[in-house]
């Protein structure tokens, strides 16, 4: 069981939380006490990615929930399409119904899609490359900026409506400031994504609201490859690669009493 902290009978919504990062940090704020709801999307997965990864994207949010079961804390999962915006207010929903008023959104889920200007079929870690197009644009944005936007906004509105004075926002991010090659539209909406989560810092800091985002290092969630970890470790921005469980160590942090003064920030990891 956990002890009390800050994070203790706090709510919190996760997205893309079936695994990976979002699983760890949804694991992680229920060992401090917050009642999660995780969200998942099933995803066929193309057949030239990694076995660990087709299964991960097919899964549902049952283990996840289970393991956190297990160790004392409460957990739900909701299959969602974060691309509908009429699914985000029904998270919320679903939570509000279970625990009570959201305290905790956790911006992490992503479409998953790599695209580029230029005329290549995989990229340096052998994963499949689109051409860059209005339906690449459409799905990556809806997921990553759109989908993140409607979610700090749902729980703006609803915590102002309850007169809350406490909350916590944490949106995952990736890329550099100069674009991300390879991954140019999950880039670019990612870029969306942190704007509206710094802009958050300051219009909901009145509210005891703080909001920053996470940029983690390259990190183990299935598709790691010996070719992309010799890469990382001849890479001097990196130490080496992350496990999901070290941004989950940073989310918590976040959340804790030790985080309430750090906001509007984007925090990259090593």
């Amino acid at each position: 069981m956990h002890q009390s902290t800050a994070a203790s009978g706090r709510v919190a919504i996760v997205t893309g939380a079936n695994h990976g990062i979002g699983a760890a940090i949804a694991e992680r704020l229920a060992a401090e006490g917050c009642s999660v709801l995780i969200t998942y999307l099933r995803l066929e997965a193309p057949e030239h990615e990694p076995e660990a990864l087709r299964r991960f994207h097919a899964s549902d949010g049952d283990d996840v929930v289970a393991r956190i079961h297990e160790r004392g804390g409460q957990a739900a999962a909701v299959e969602a399409d974060l691309s509908d915006a009429a699914a985000i207010p029904r998270l919320f929903d679903a939570a509000e119904a279970r625990w009570g008023g959201v305290d905790v959104v956790v911006n992490n889920a992503t479409a998953s899609l790599q695209d580029t200007f230029v005329d290549a079929d995989a990229d340096w870690a052998g994963r499949l490359l689109h051409r860059v197009s209005a339906e690449t644009y459409d799905r990556q944005f809806a997921v990553d900026a759109r989908a993140g936007a409607l979610m700090i906004a749902e729980f703006a509105a609803r915590l102002q409506a309850r007169g809350g004075d406490w909350g916590r926002i944490i949106s995952l991010t990736s890329g550099w400031e100069k674009g991300f090659p390879g991954e140019v539209s999950y880039g670019a909406a990612k870029a969306a994504l942190v704007n509206y989560t710094l802009a958050a810092s300051l219009e909901l800091s009145a509210f005891g609201v703080t909001a920053n985002a996470i940029h983690p290092p390259v990190t183990d969630t299935g598709w790691v490859n010996d070719t992309v970890r010799e890469a990382v470790a001849a890479d001097r921005n990196f130490f080496s690669v992350a496990a999901p469980e070290e941004v989950g160590d940073l989310a918590a942090f976040l959340v804790s009493e030790a985080g309430r003064r750090v906001t509007g920030n984007v925090i990259r990891m090593g």
